[in-house]
C-alpha cells in the first residue's frame, strides 16, 4: 500500500526559501538524501547524467552545481566534448553557488527562473537533465511541458524521480522518515508512483525511451518527436 505521504501545497517561493541554506550544508544534506531515501549512488548518476549533454544544454534546478561540477568531470575523464550548459534554478541562494563554482568557465550560464516558465525561446535546446529534483516541483506537469517546448525535436530529457519507499525494513522506515521531515522542511514536495510519473511525461507530450529503476529512484529517458 503506498504510504500516507502527501504534498502539502508548499509554494515555489516556500520551497526556494527551505532552500536558502550554506552551500556546504545543501551538499552534506544531499548526499545524505541521496544515500538513504533514494537508495542510489553517486556512481549511477554520473553514469545516467552524464552522456546526455549535447551542443546546447539545460541543466533545470542546478542547485549549487556540484552534481554538475562532477558529471563534467565524468565526462572529461570519458574524453567526451565540450558543450555549452544553461542552468537554472529557482533558489537564489542555490544559483549564487553554481554562479561562484563556476564563474571562470564562459561555456556555463545561469539564470533565475522556475522549471514552469523558462525565459528561453521554443526548440532551443539539444538536451535537458533534472537531476534529483522532480519531487520537490510544486507544478511537475507545467514544468515538463516547458522543458518540452525549448528543446528541439528529438532533443532528449534525462531525469530522475523519487519512488514512495520500497524493499525492506529498515531501509524502508528510514526512507520514509528522511521524506517526512523533507515534506515538513520544505525541500520535497513529493514522492511519486513510477506508474503515475511515466503517465505525466507522456501527457506531456514525451516519447519514453529508456527507464529502470534503482532502490527508491526511477530513471528515465524521455525524447520530444521528431
Amino acid at each position: 500500500m503506498q504510504p500516507s505521504l502527501q504534498p502539502r501545497g508548499k509554494t515555489r517561493d516556500e520551497i526556494a526559501q527551505a532552500y536558502k541554506s550554506e552551500p556546504w550544508w545543501y551538499d552534506l544534506r544531499g548526499f545524505f538524501i541521496l544515500t538513504f531515501a533514494y537508495n542510489s549512488t553517486l556512481g549511477q548518476q554520473l553514469r545516467f547524467f552524464g552522456p546526455n549533454f549535447g551542443s546546447r544544454h539545460l541543466e533545470v534546478a542546478c542547485g549549487t552545481g556540484t552534481l554538475l561540477e562532477l558529471v563534467l568531470r565524468w565526462r572529461r575523464w570519458k574524453k567526451l566534448p565540450t558543450v555549452h550548459i544553461t542552468g537554472i534554478d529557482y533558489a537564489e541562494s542555490m544559483l549564487a553557488g553554481a554562479m561562484r563554482r563556476f564563474a571562470r568557465q564562459p561555456d556555463i550560464d545561469f539564470q533565475h527562473a522556475d522549471a514552469a516558465a523558462l525565459p528561453f525561446d521554443a526548440e532551443h535546446f539539444d538536451t535537458a537533465n533534472i537531476a534529483n529534483s522532480i519531487h520537490c516541483f510544486p507544478d511537475v506537469d507545467g514544468a515538463l511541458r516547458d522543458i518540452l517546448r525549448v528543446l528541439k525535436p528529438g532533443g532528449t530529457l534525462a531525469a530522475n524521480v523519487l519512488l514512495y519507499p520500497r524493499g525492506p525494513w529498515p531501509l524502508r522506515g528510514w526512507a520514509q522518515r528522511i521524506n517526512d521531515w523533507g515534506i515538513r522542511k520544505g525541500i520535497l514536495y513529493t514522492p511519486y508512483e513510477q506508474a503515475d510519473i511515466r503517465a505525466r511525461v507522456e501527457r506531456a507530450g514525451y516519447e519514453i525511451v529508456g527507464e529502470s529503476v534503482s532502490g527508491n529512484c526511477y530513471n528515465m529517458m524521455a525524447r520530444r518527436p521528431t
